[in-house]
Formats: C-alpha cells, structure tokens, sequence
C-alpha cells in the first residue's frame, strides 16, 4: 500500500470489518475503502476461533432484531454473495438452541421467551419431559424446563468472514495486511491512522473493528474503551456414546454450553469468573477434567467415558460496562466509529452492524436503528439492562 488518502479507513478485517466494507461499497461503490488487517490468516482472530453459534433468543429487542436480520440475509447467501461463478457456502444449519431453565431464573426466561414470540421467533417452552422425550441422554431433572429456538443454530465462522471479504473486494473495496498503532486527529476529527509500516493512509472516517484489541486502539485517541480480551476455552470431546441425531447448542444455568460437531463430536465450552484478562491463547485440558466433565456428566449421564480430541482459546472482547456493544461515532471525534465489545455474540452480529455503520458514515436513515448501542452510554455510565441469558 503507497501513502494515499481514503475516504474511509476500517481497523480489522474479521466479521465487523469485512461486514462494513461490504455495505460501504454496496451502498456507494464510489467510495475509496480501505480495510487494514494485520493477521489475514485470521489465527488469532475472535471470528473465526467462536463455536459459528446464531441465536434469537435474546433478551432485547435491538439484539433480537439484528439476529433476525441475520437469518434473512442467509436464506439466500449464496447467490447474493457470489463473486462470478463461486458461491460461497457458509454451512448455516438450524439445529436449535436448548436454553434450559432453573427455578432461579423462570421469571426472566419467561419474559424473554414474550419477548421473542412477539417479534415473530420461533422459540418454544419445554417441560423437563419434553426435553427427555426429543433428547433421551439428557437428564433434565431438577430443572424447571427450557427455552428452544427452532431457528436457532450455526454457521462456518471462517466461510462468512470470506465471503464478506471477497464480496467486498470484489465491489472495489481495498484489503492490506498491516498493523494500525495509532488513530490520528486533527481540530476534533479523523485524518487517518498510524501504521506499523509507516505507509499511515489518510482517512475522513476511521472505524475500530479490532475486536480484542479495540480497547488499545482507542487508548490513542484519548478513549477509556471499557472492553477487555478475555480468555474463553473450547473442547472437542468423542464421547463413547453417540446421541442419535445431532444435539442443539445446549446452554445450562451455570453457563456450560455444548453442541453437536461434524464427526461425531462434542463441542463444549464455559465461561468463568476466573478467565485470565489478556492476549492469551493456550488452552488448558486440566480445566475441563477437573470442572467441566463432572458437570456435562451430571447433565449427560452417558458422557461419562469419553476422550479429549482437541481443544483451542480464542478472546472474547467482552463490554463490561454491561455485556452489549458498543456501535457508533464517539462523541467528540468526528468521523471516528467503532463497532466494539461484542462480548461473545459478534459474528451473527456482522451484517446488521455493518449496514448500521454504513448508513450512519454516508449519512443515510437507518435501516434498523441500533442508536440503543451508542458508545455515548460510556461517558454517561448508562448501561444497558437486558434480563436475558448469554453465553459470556
């Protein structure tokens, strides 16, 4: 990349980054767009390490709606997202979301499940016995029931950032590896950033979608972003016993959550109190011999013999101001936007941030307004209260 001057400037390429150049182009394929990724590989990237998990079941509108946008824009992915004659295939299944619900927390499932059903989602309440009756390994008892989402399920992590990438590419939108180290302003505004490879391309408009890392990006232009990476572990268990048809990511109160894999395997994760803060990606079989495998076999009598595969660490960039993201221009920077601290729910996330974030640089009325998320709640310490479940 030469010095030169963009229209807009987007730090990270992953789901947010790629999301937004796509819409840019799409809404305007005018525009100079420059998307600046120092790790094309995606290793180490949140997006393409998560568990691919795509829920409606949220507990606030705002959250919901973008997940439902999501759904829409996969039914024809494919074909809207082709690049020539090479359609992407994101392996989107509907496999469902179990939540199950203990007597502690039935009042605020049950108002989310209102929630849900009134906007449309396919989400259900299930009795412990019709949670036994259409999955026969679970031991449900002692719990009140569960939450299912018909239209919940997964999608291939890695194949949706690409696509995105490639689409965008494709509409003229600018990929480069570098690292960016630094927002430059000038009189209250944007005017590009600083890089690694000093190349340091101008830009009126300069969008943080650097996921972990966005808290220390926006440390340079003065902003106390209140996102931390925080560790999250992932195992890849070949239990001795196969569920007869696949399992549905099933989340417990206590925030162990697994799912059916490609193979024959289990997928199983949770988060803790305990997570080490910071760029750390080892993962630790200990943690589930010790924690994690007592508790999937209390829920799961038949897994008791089983076998760690694999495992793997990717980053949450977890909000703790309050678990929800913060999207939009920072107030007092002009045309510097972020789309940040998505806390473990970014990749369904991508495509109704991406076209908010779009609309919002070229000044155009929202599609589906998401000012609910503004990065203004930071300096009024106004956080979001959602009486919903996540998988931290």
């Amino acid at each position: 990349m030469s010095r030169k001057i963009f229209d807009v400037v987007i730090v990270g390429g992953g789901i947010m980054g790629s999301c937004t150049a796509y819409y840019l182009m799409k809404l305007d394929k005018t525009l100079d767009v420059a998307v600046l990724e120092r790790d094309p590989t995606y290793s180490k990237a949140s997006t393409t390490l998560s568990m691919g998990n795509v829920r409606v079941q949220f507990g606030l509108k705002e959250n919901i709606q973008i997940s439902q946008y999501a759904l829409e824009v996969f039914r024809s992915f494919d074909e809207d997202m082709a690049v020539d004659d090479d359609r992407p295939d994101i392996g989107h299944r509907m496999e469902g979301n179990l939540f199950v619900v203990d007597e502690e927390g039935r009042s605020v499932s049950e108002k989310s499940l209102a929630l849900q059903q009134g906007l449309g989602c396919r989400v259900q309440w299930w009795s412990p016995q019709e949670i036994k009756d259409r999955y026969p390994l679970y031991d449900p008892s002692g719990y009140v029931g569960g939450t299912f989402g018909a239209e919940d399920g997964l999608i291939d992590p890695y194949s949706l950032v690409m696509a995105y990438k490639n689409k965008a590419k494709s509409l003229g939108a600018k990929f480069f590896k570098d690292e960016v180290t630094g927002i430059k302003i000038s009189g209250g505004k944007t005017v590009g950033v600083r890089t690694v490879s000093n190349v340091d391309p101008g830009a009126g408009f300069v969008v943080n979608c650097a996921g972990a890392w966005a808290a220390q990006l926006a440390k340079t232009a003065g902003i106390d972003l209140p996102v931390l990476p925080v560790k999250r572990q992932v195992f890849a268990l070949d239990t001795a016993v196969k569920p007869e048809r696949p399992l549905p990511l099933t989340l417990l109160p206590s925030g162990l959550y697994f799912r059916s894999e490609t193979g024959g395997l289990i997928l199983l994760g949770k988060s803790m109190e305990e997570d080490p803060v910071g760029f750390d990606f080892t993962w630790d079989n200990k943690r589930f011999m010790d924690i994690l495998w007592p508790e999937l076999a209390a829920f799961v009598p038949a897994f008791d013999t089983l076998k760690v595969v694999r495992g793997w660490a990717g980053l949450y960039a977890v909000s703790t101001l309050d678990n929800n993201a913060f999207i939009g221009e920072w107030p007092g920077i002009k045309g510097y936007y972020m789309a940040n601290g998505f806390s473990g729910h970014g990749l369904q996330q991508g495509p109704a941030v991406g076209r908010y974030l779009s609309e919002l640089i070229l000044g155009l009325p929202p599609e589906l307004d998401l000012s609910i998320f503004s990065p203004e709640r930071i300096l009024e310490d106004k956080p979001i209260r959602e009486d919903a479940w996540a998988i931290k």
